[in-house]
């Protein structure tokens, strides 16, 4: 299945899921998961993917944040006994079309992820600042000493997941904002799961950043070391602000 997580994205949401209708013939089922914009995304999603059968809009019952969303995503897919999920942001920085040779040569079924890296050699980056580059290659290079991997981009826009490796659900406890990728990381590290990095195209024309940089430089380096210290504890700690029971969700279309 695909899952594309929106907020407030009304302009790119557009052109994400017309790039989709193209390659939905990959997919059984397509979801996308509104994380309770405030804009003109419900609208703009369901005017797009009005009877088609592939295709659901669900809506968060409240902004869970980007982590929240996710959850919400794979417990959907084990639910409804899925076996693979891709993730592709609805913001159209990543581009759907980059892991189609993958499904093609059904390379996924090796892995218990592929992630998909801004930052490799054949990667290709438009409008991105160099201090931004910079930066996250200073987090990718932190982040490979400690944990004693190669680890190339530490959260895109475009990844695969084998629902088999999520079933266990160790992933609720993870923080529900844009720092669970981050988390998601540590736990390929941390349960020895197989992963496997793609280059992946990236744009950034009219996108409006979540990310409140620097607070969440700091944070994630704590979190890192906090891991490398204890690493069964940090497992095993709720990194969440607010203890959330059930992530629910109605479906809208």
């Amino acid at each position: 299945m695909l899952f594309i997580p929106v907020y407030n994205c009304e302009k790119q949401v557009e052109r994400v899921l017309k790039k989709v209708e193209k390659v939905e013939n990959y997919f059984d089922e397509i979801i996308v998961v509104n994380d309770y914009s405030k804009d003109n995304t419900e609208r703009n999603v369901k005017k797009i993917i009005r009877n088609k059968k592939k295709y659901k809009l669900l809506k968060n019952k409240k902004n869970y944040g980007l982590g929240g969303s996710h959850k919400v995503a794979f417990s959907y897919a084990i639910k409804n006994n899925f076996d693979y999920l891709v993730v592709l942001h609805g913001d159209d920085q990543a581009n759907i079309n980059d892991i189609i040779p993958i499904l093609q040569k059904k390379e996924y079924k090796k892995y218990d992820s592929m992630l998909g890296s801004r930052f490799m050699k054949k990667s290709v980056i438009k409008g991105y600042s160099k201090f931004r580059i910079f930066g996250n290659k200073v987090y990718n290079l932190i982040f490979s000493i400690v944990l004693k991997e190669k680890v190339h981009d530490l959260g895109s826009g475009l990844n695969i997941y084998k629902i088999e490796s999520l079933k266990t659900k160790y992933y609720e406890k993870y923080p529900d904002n844009l720092v669970f990728n981050y988390v998601m990381v540590l736990a390929v590290n941390f349960y020895k799961q197989k992963v496997y990095y793609f280059p992946i195209s990236w744009t950034e024309e009219d996108q409006v950043s979540n990310v409140k940089m620097f607070n969440q430089a700091i944070h994630v380096l704590k979190l890192l070391f906090s891991y490398k210290l204890n690493k069964n504890k940090f497992m095993n700690t709720d990194h969440r602000k607010n203890k959330i029971e059930e992530y629910s969700y109605k479906e809208s279309i």
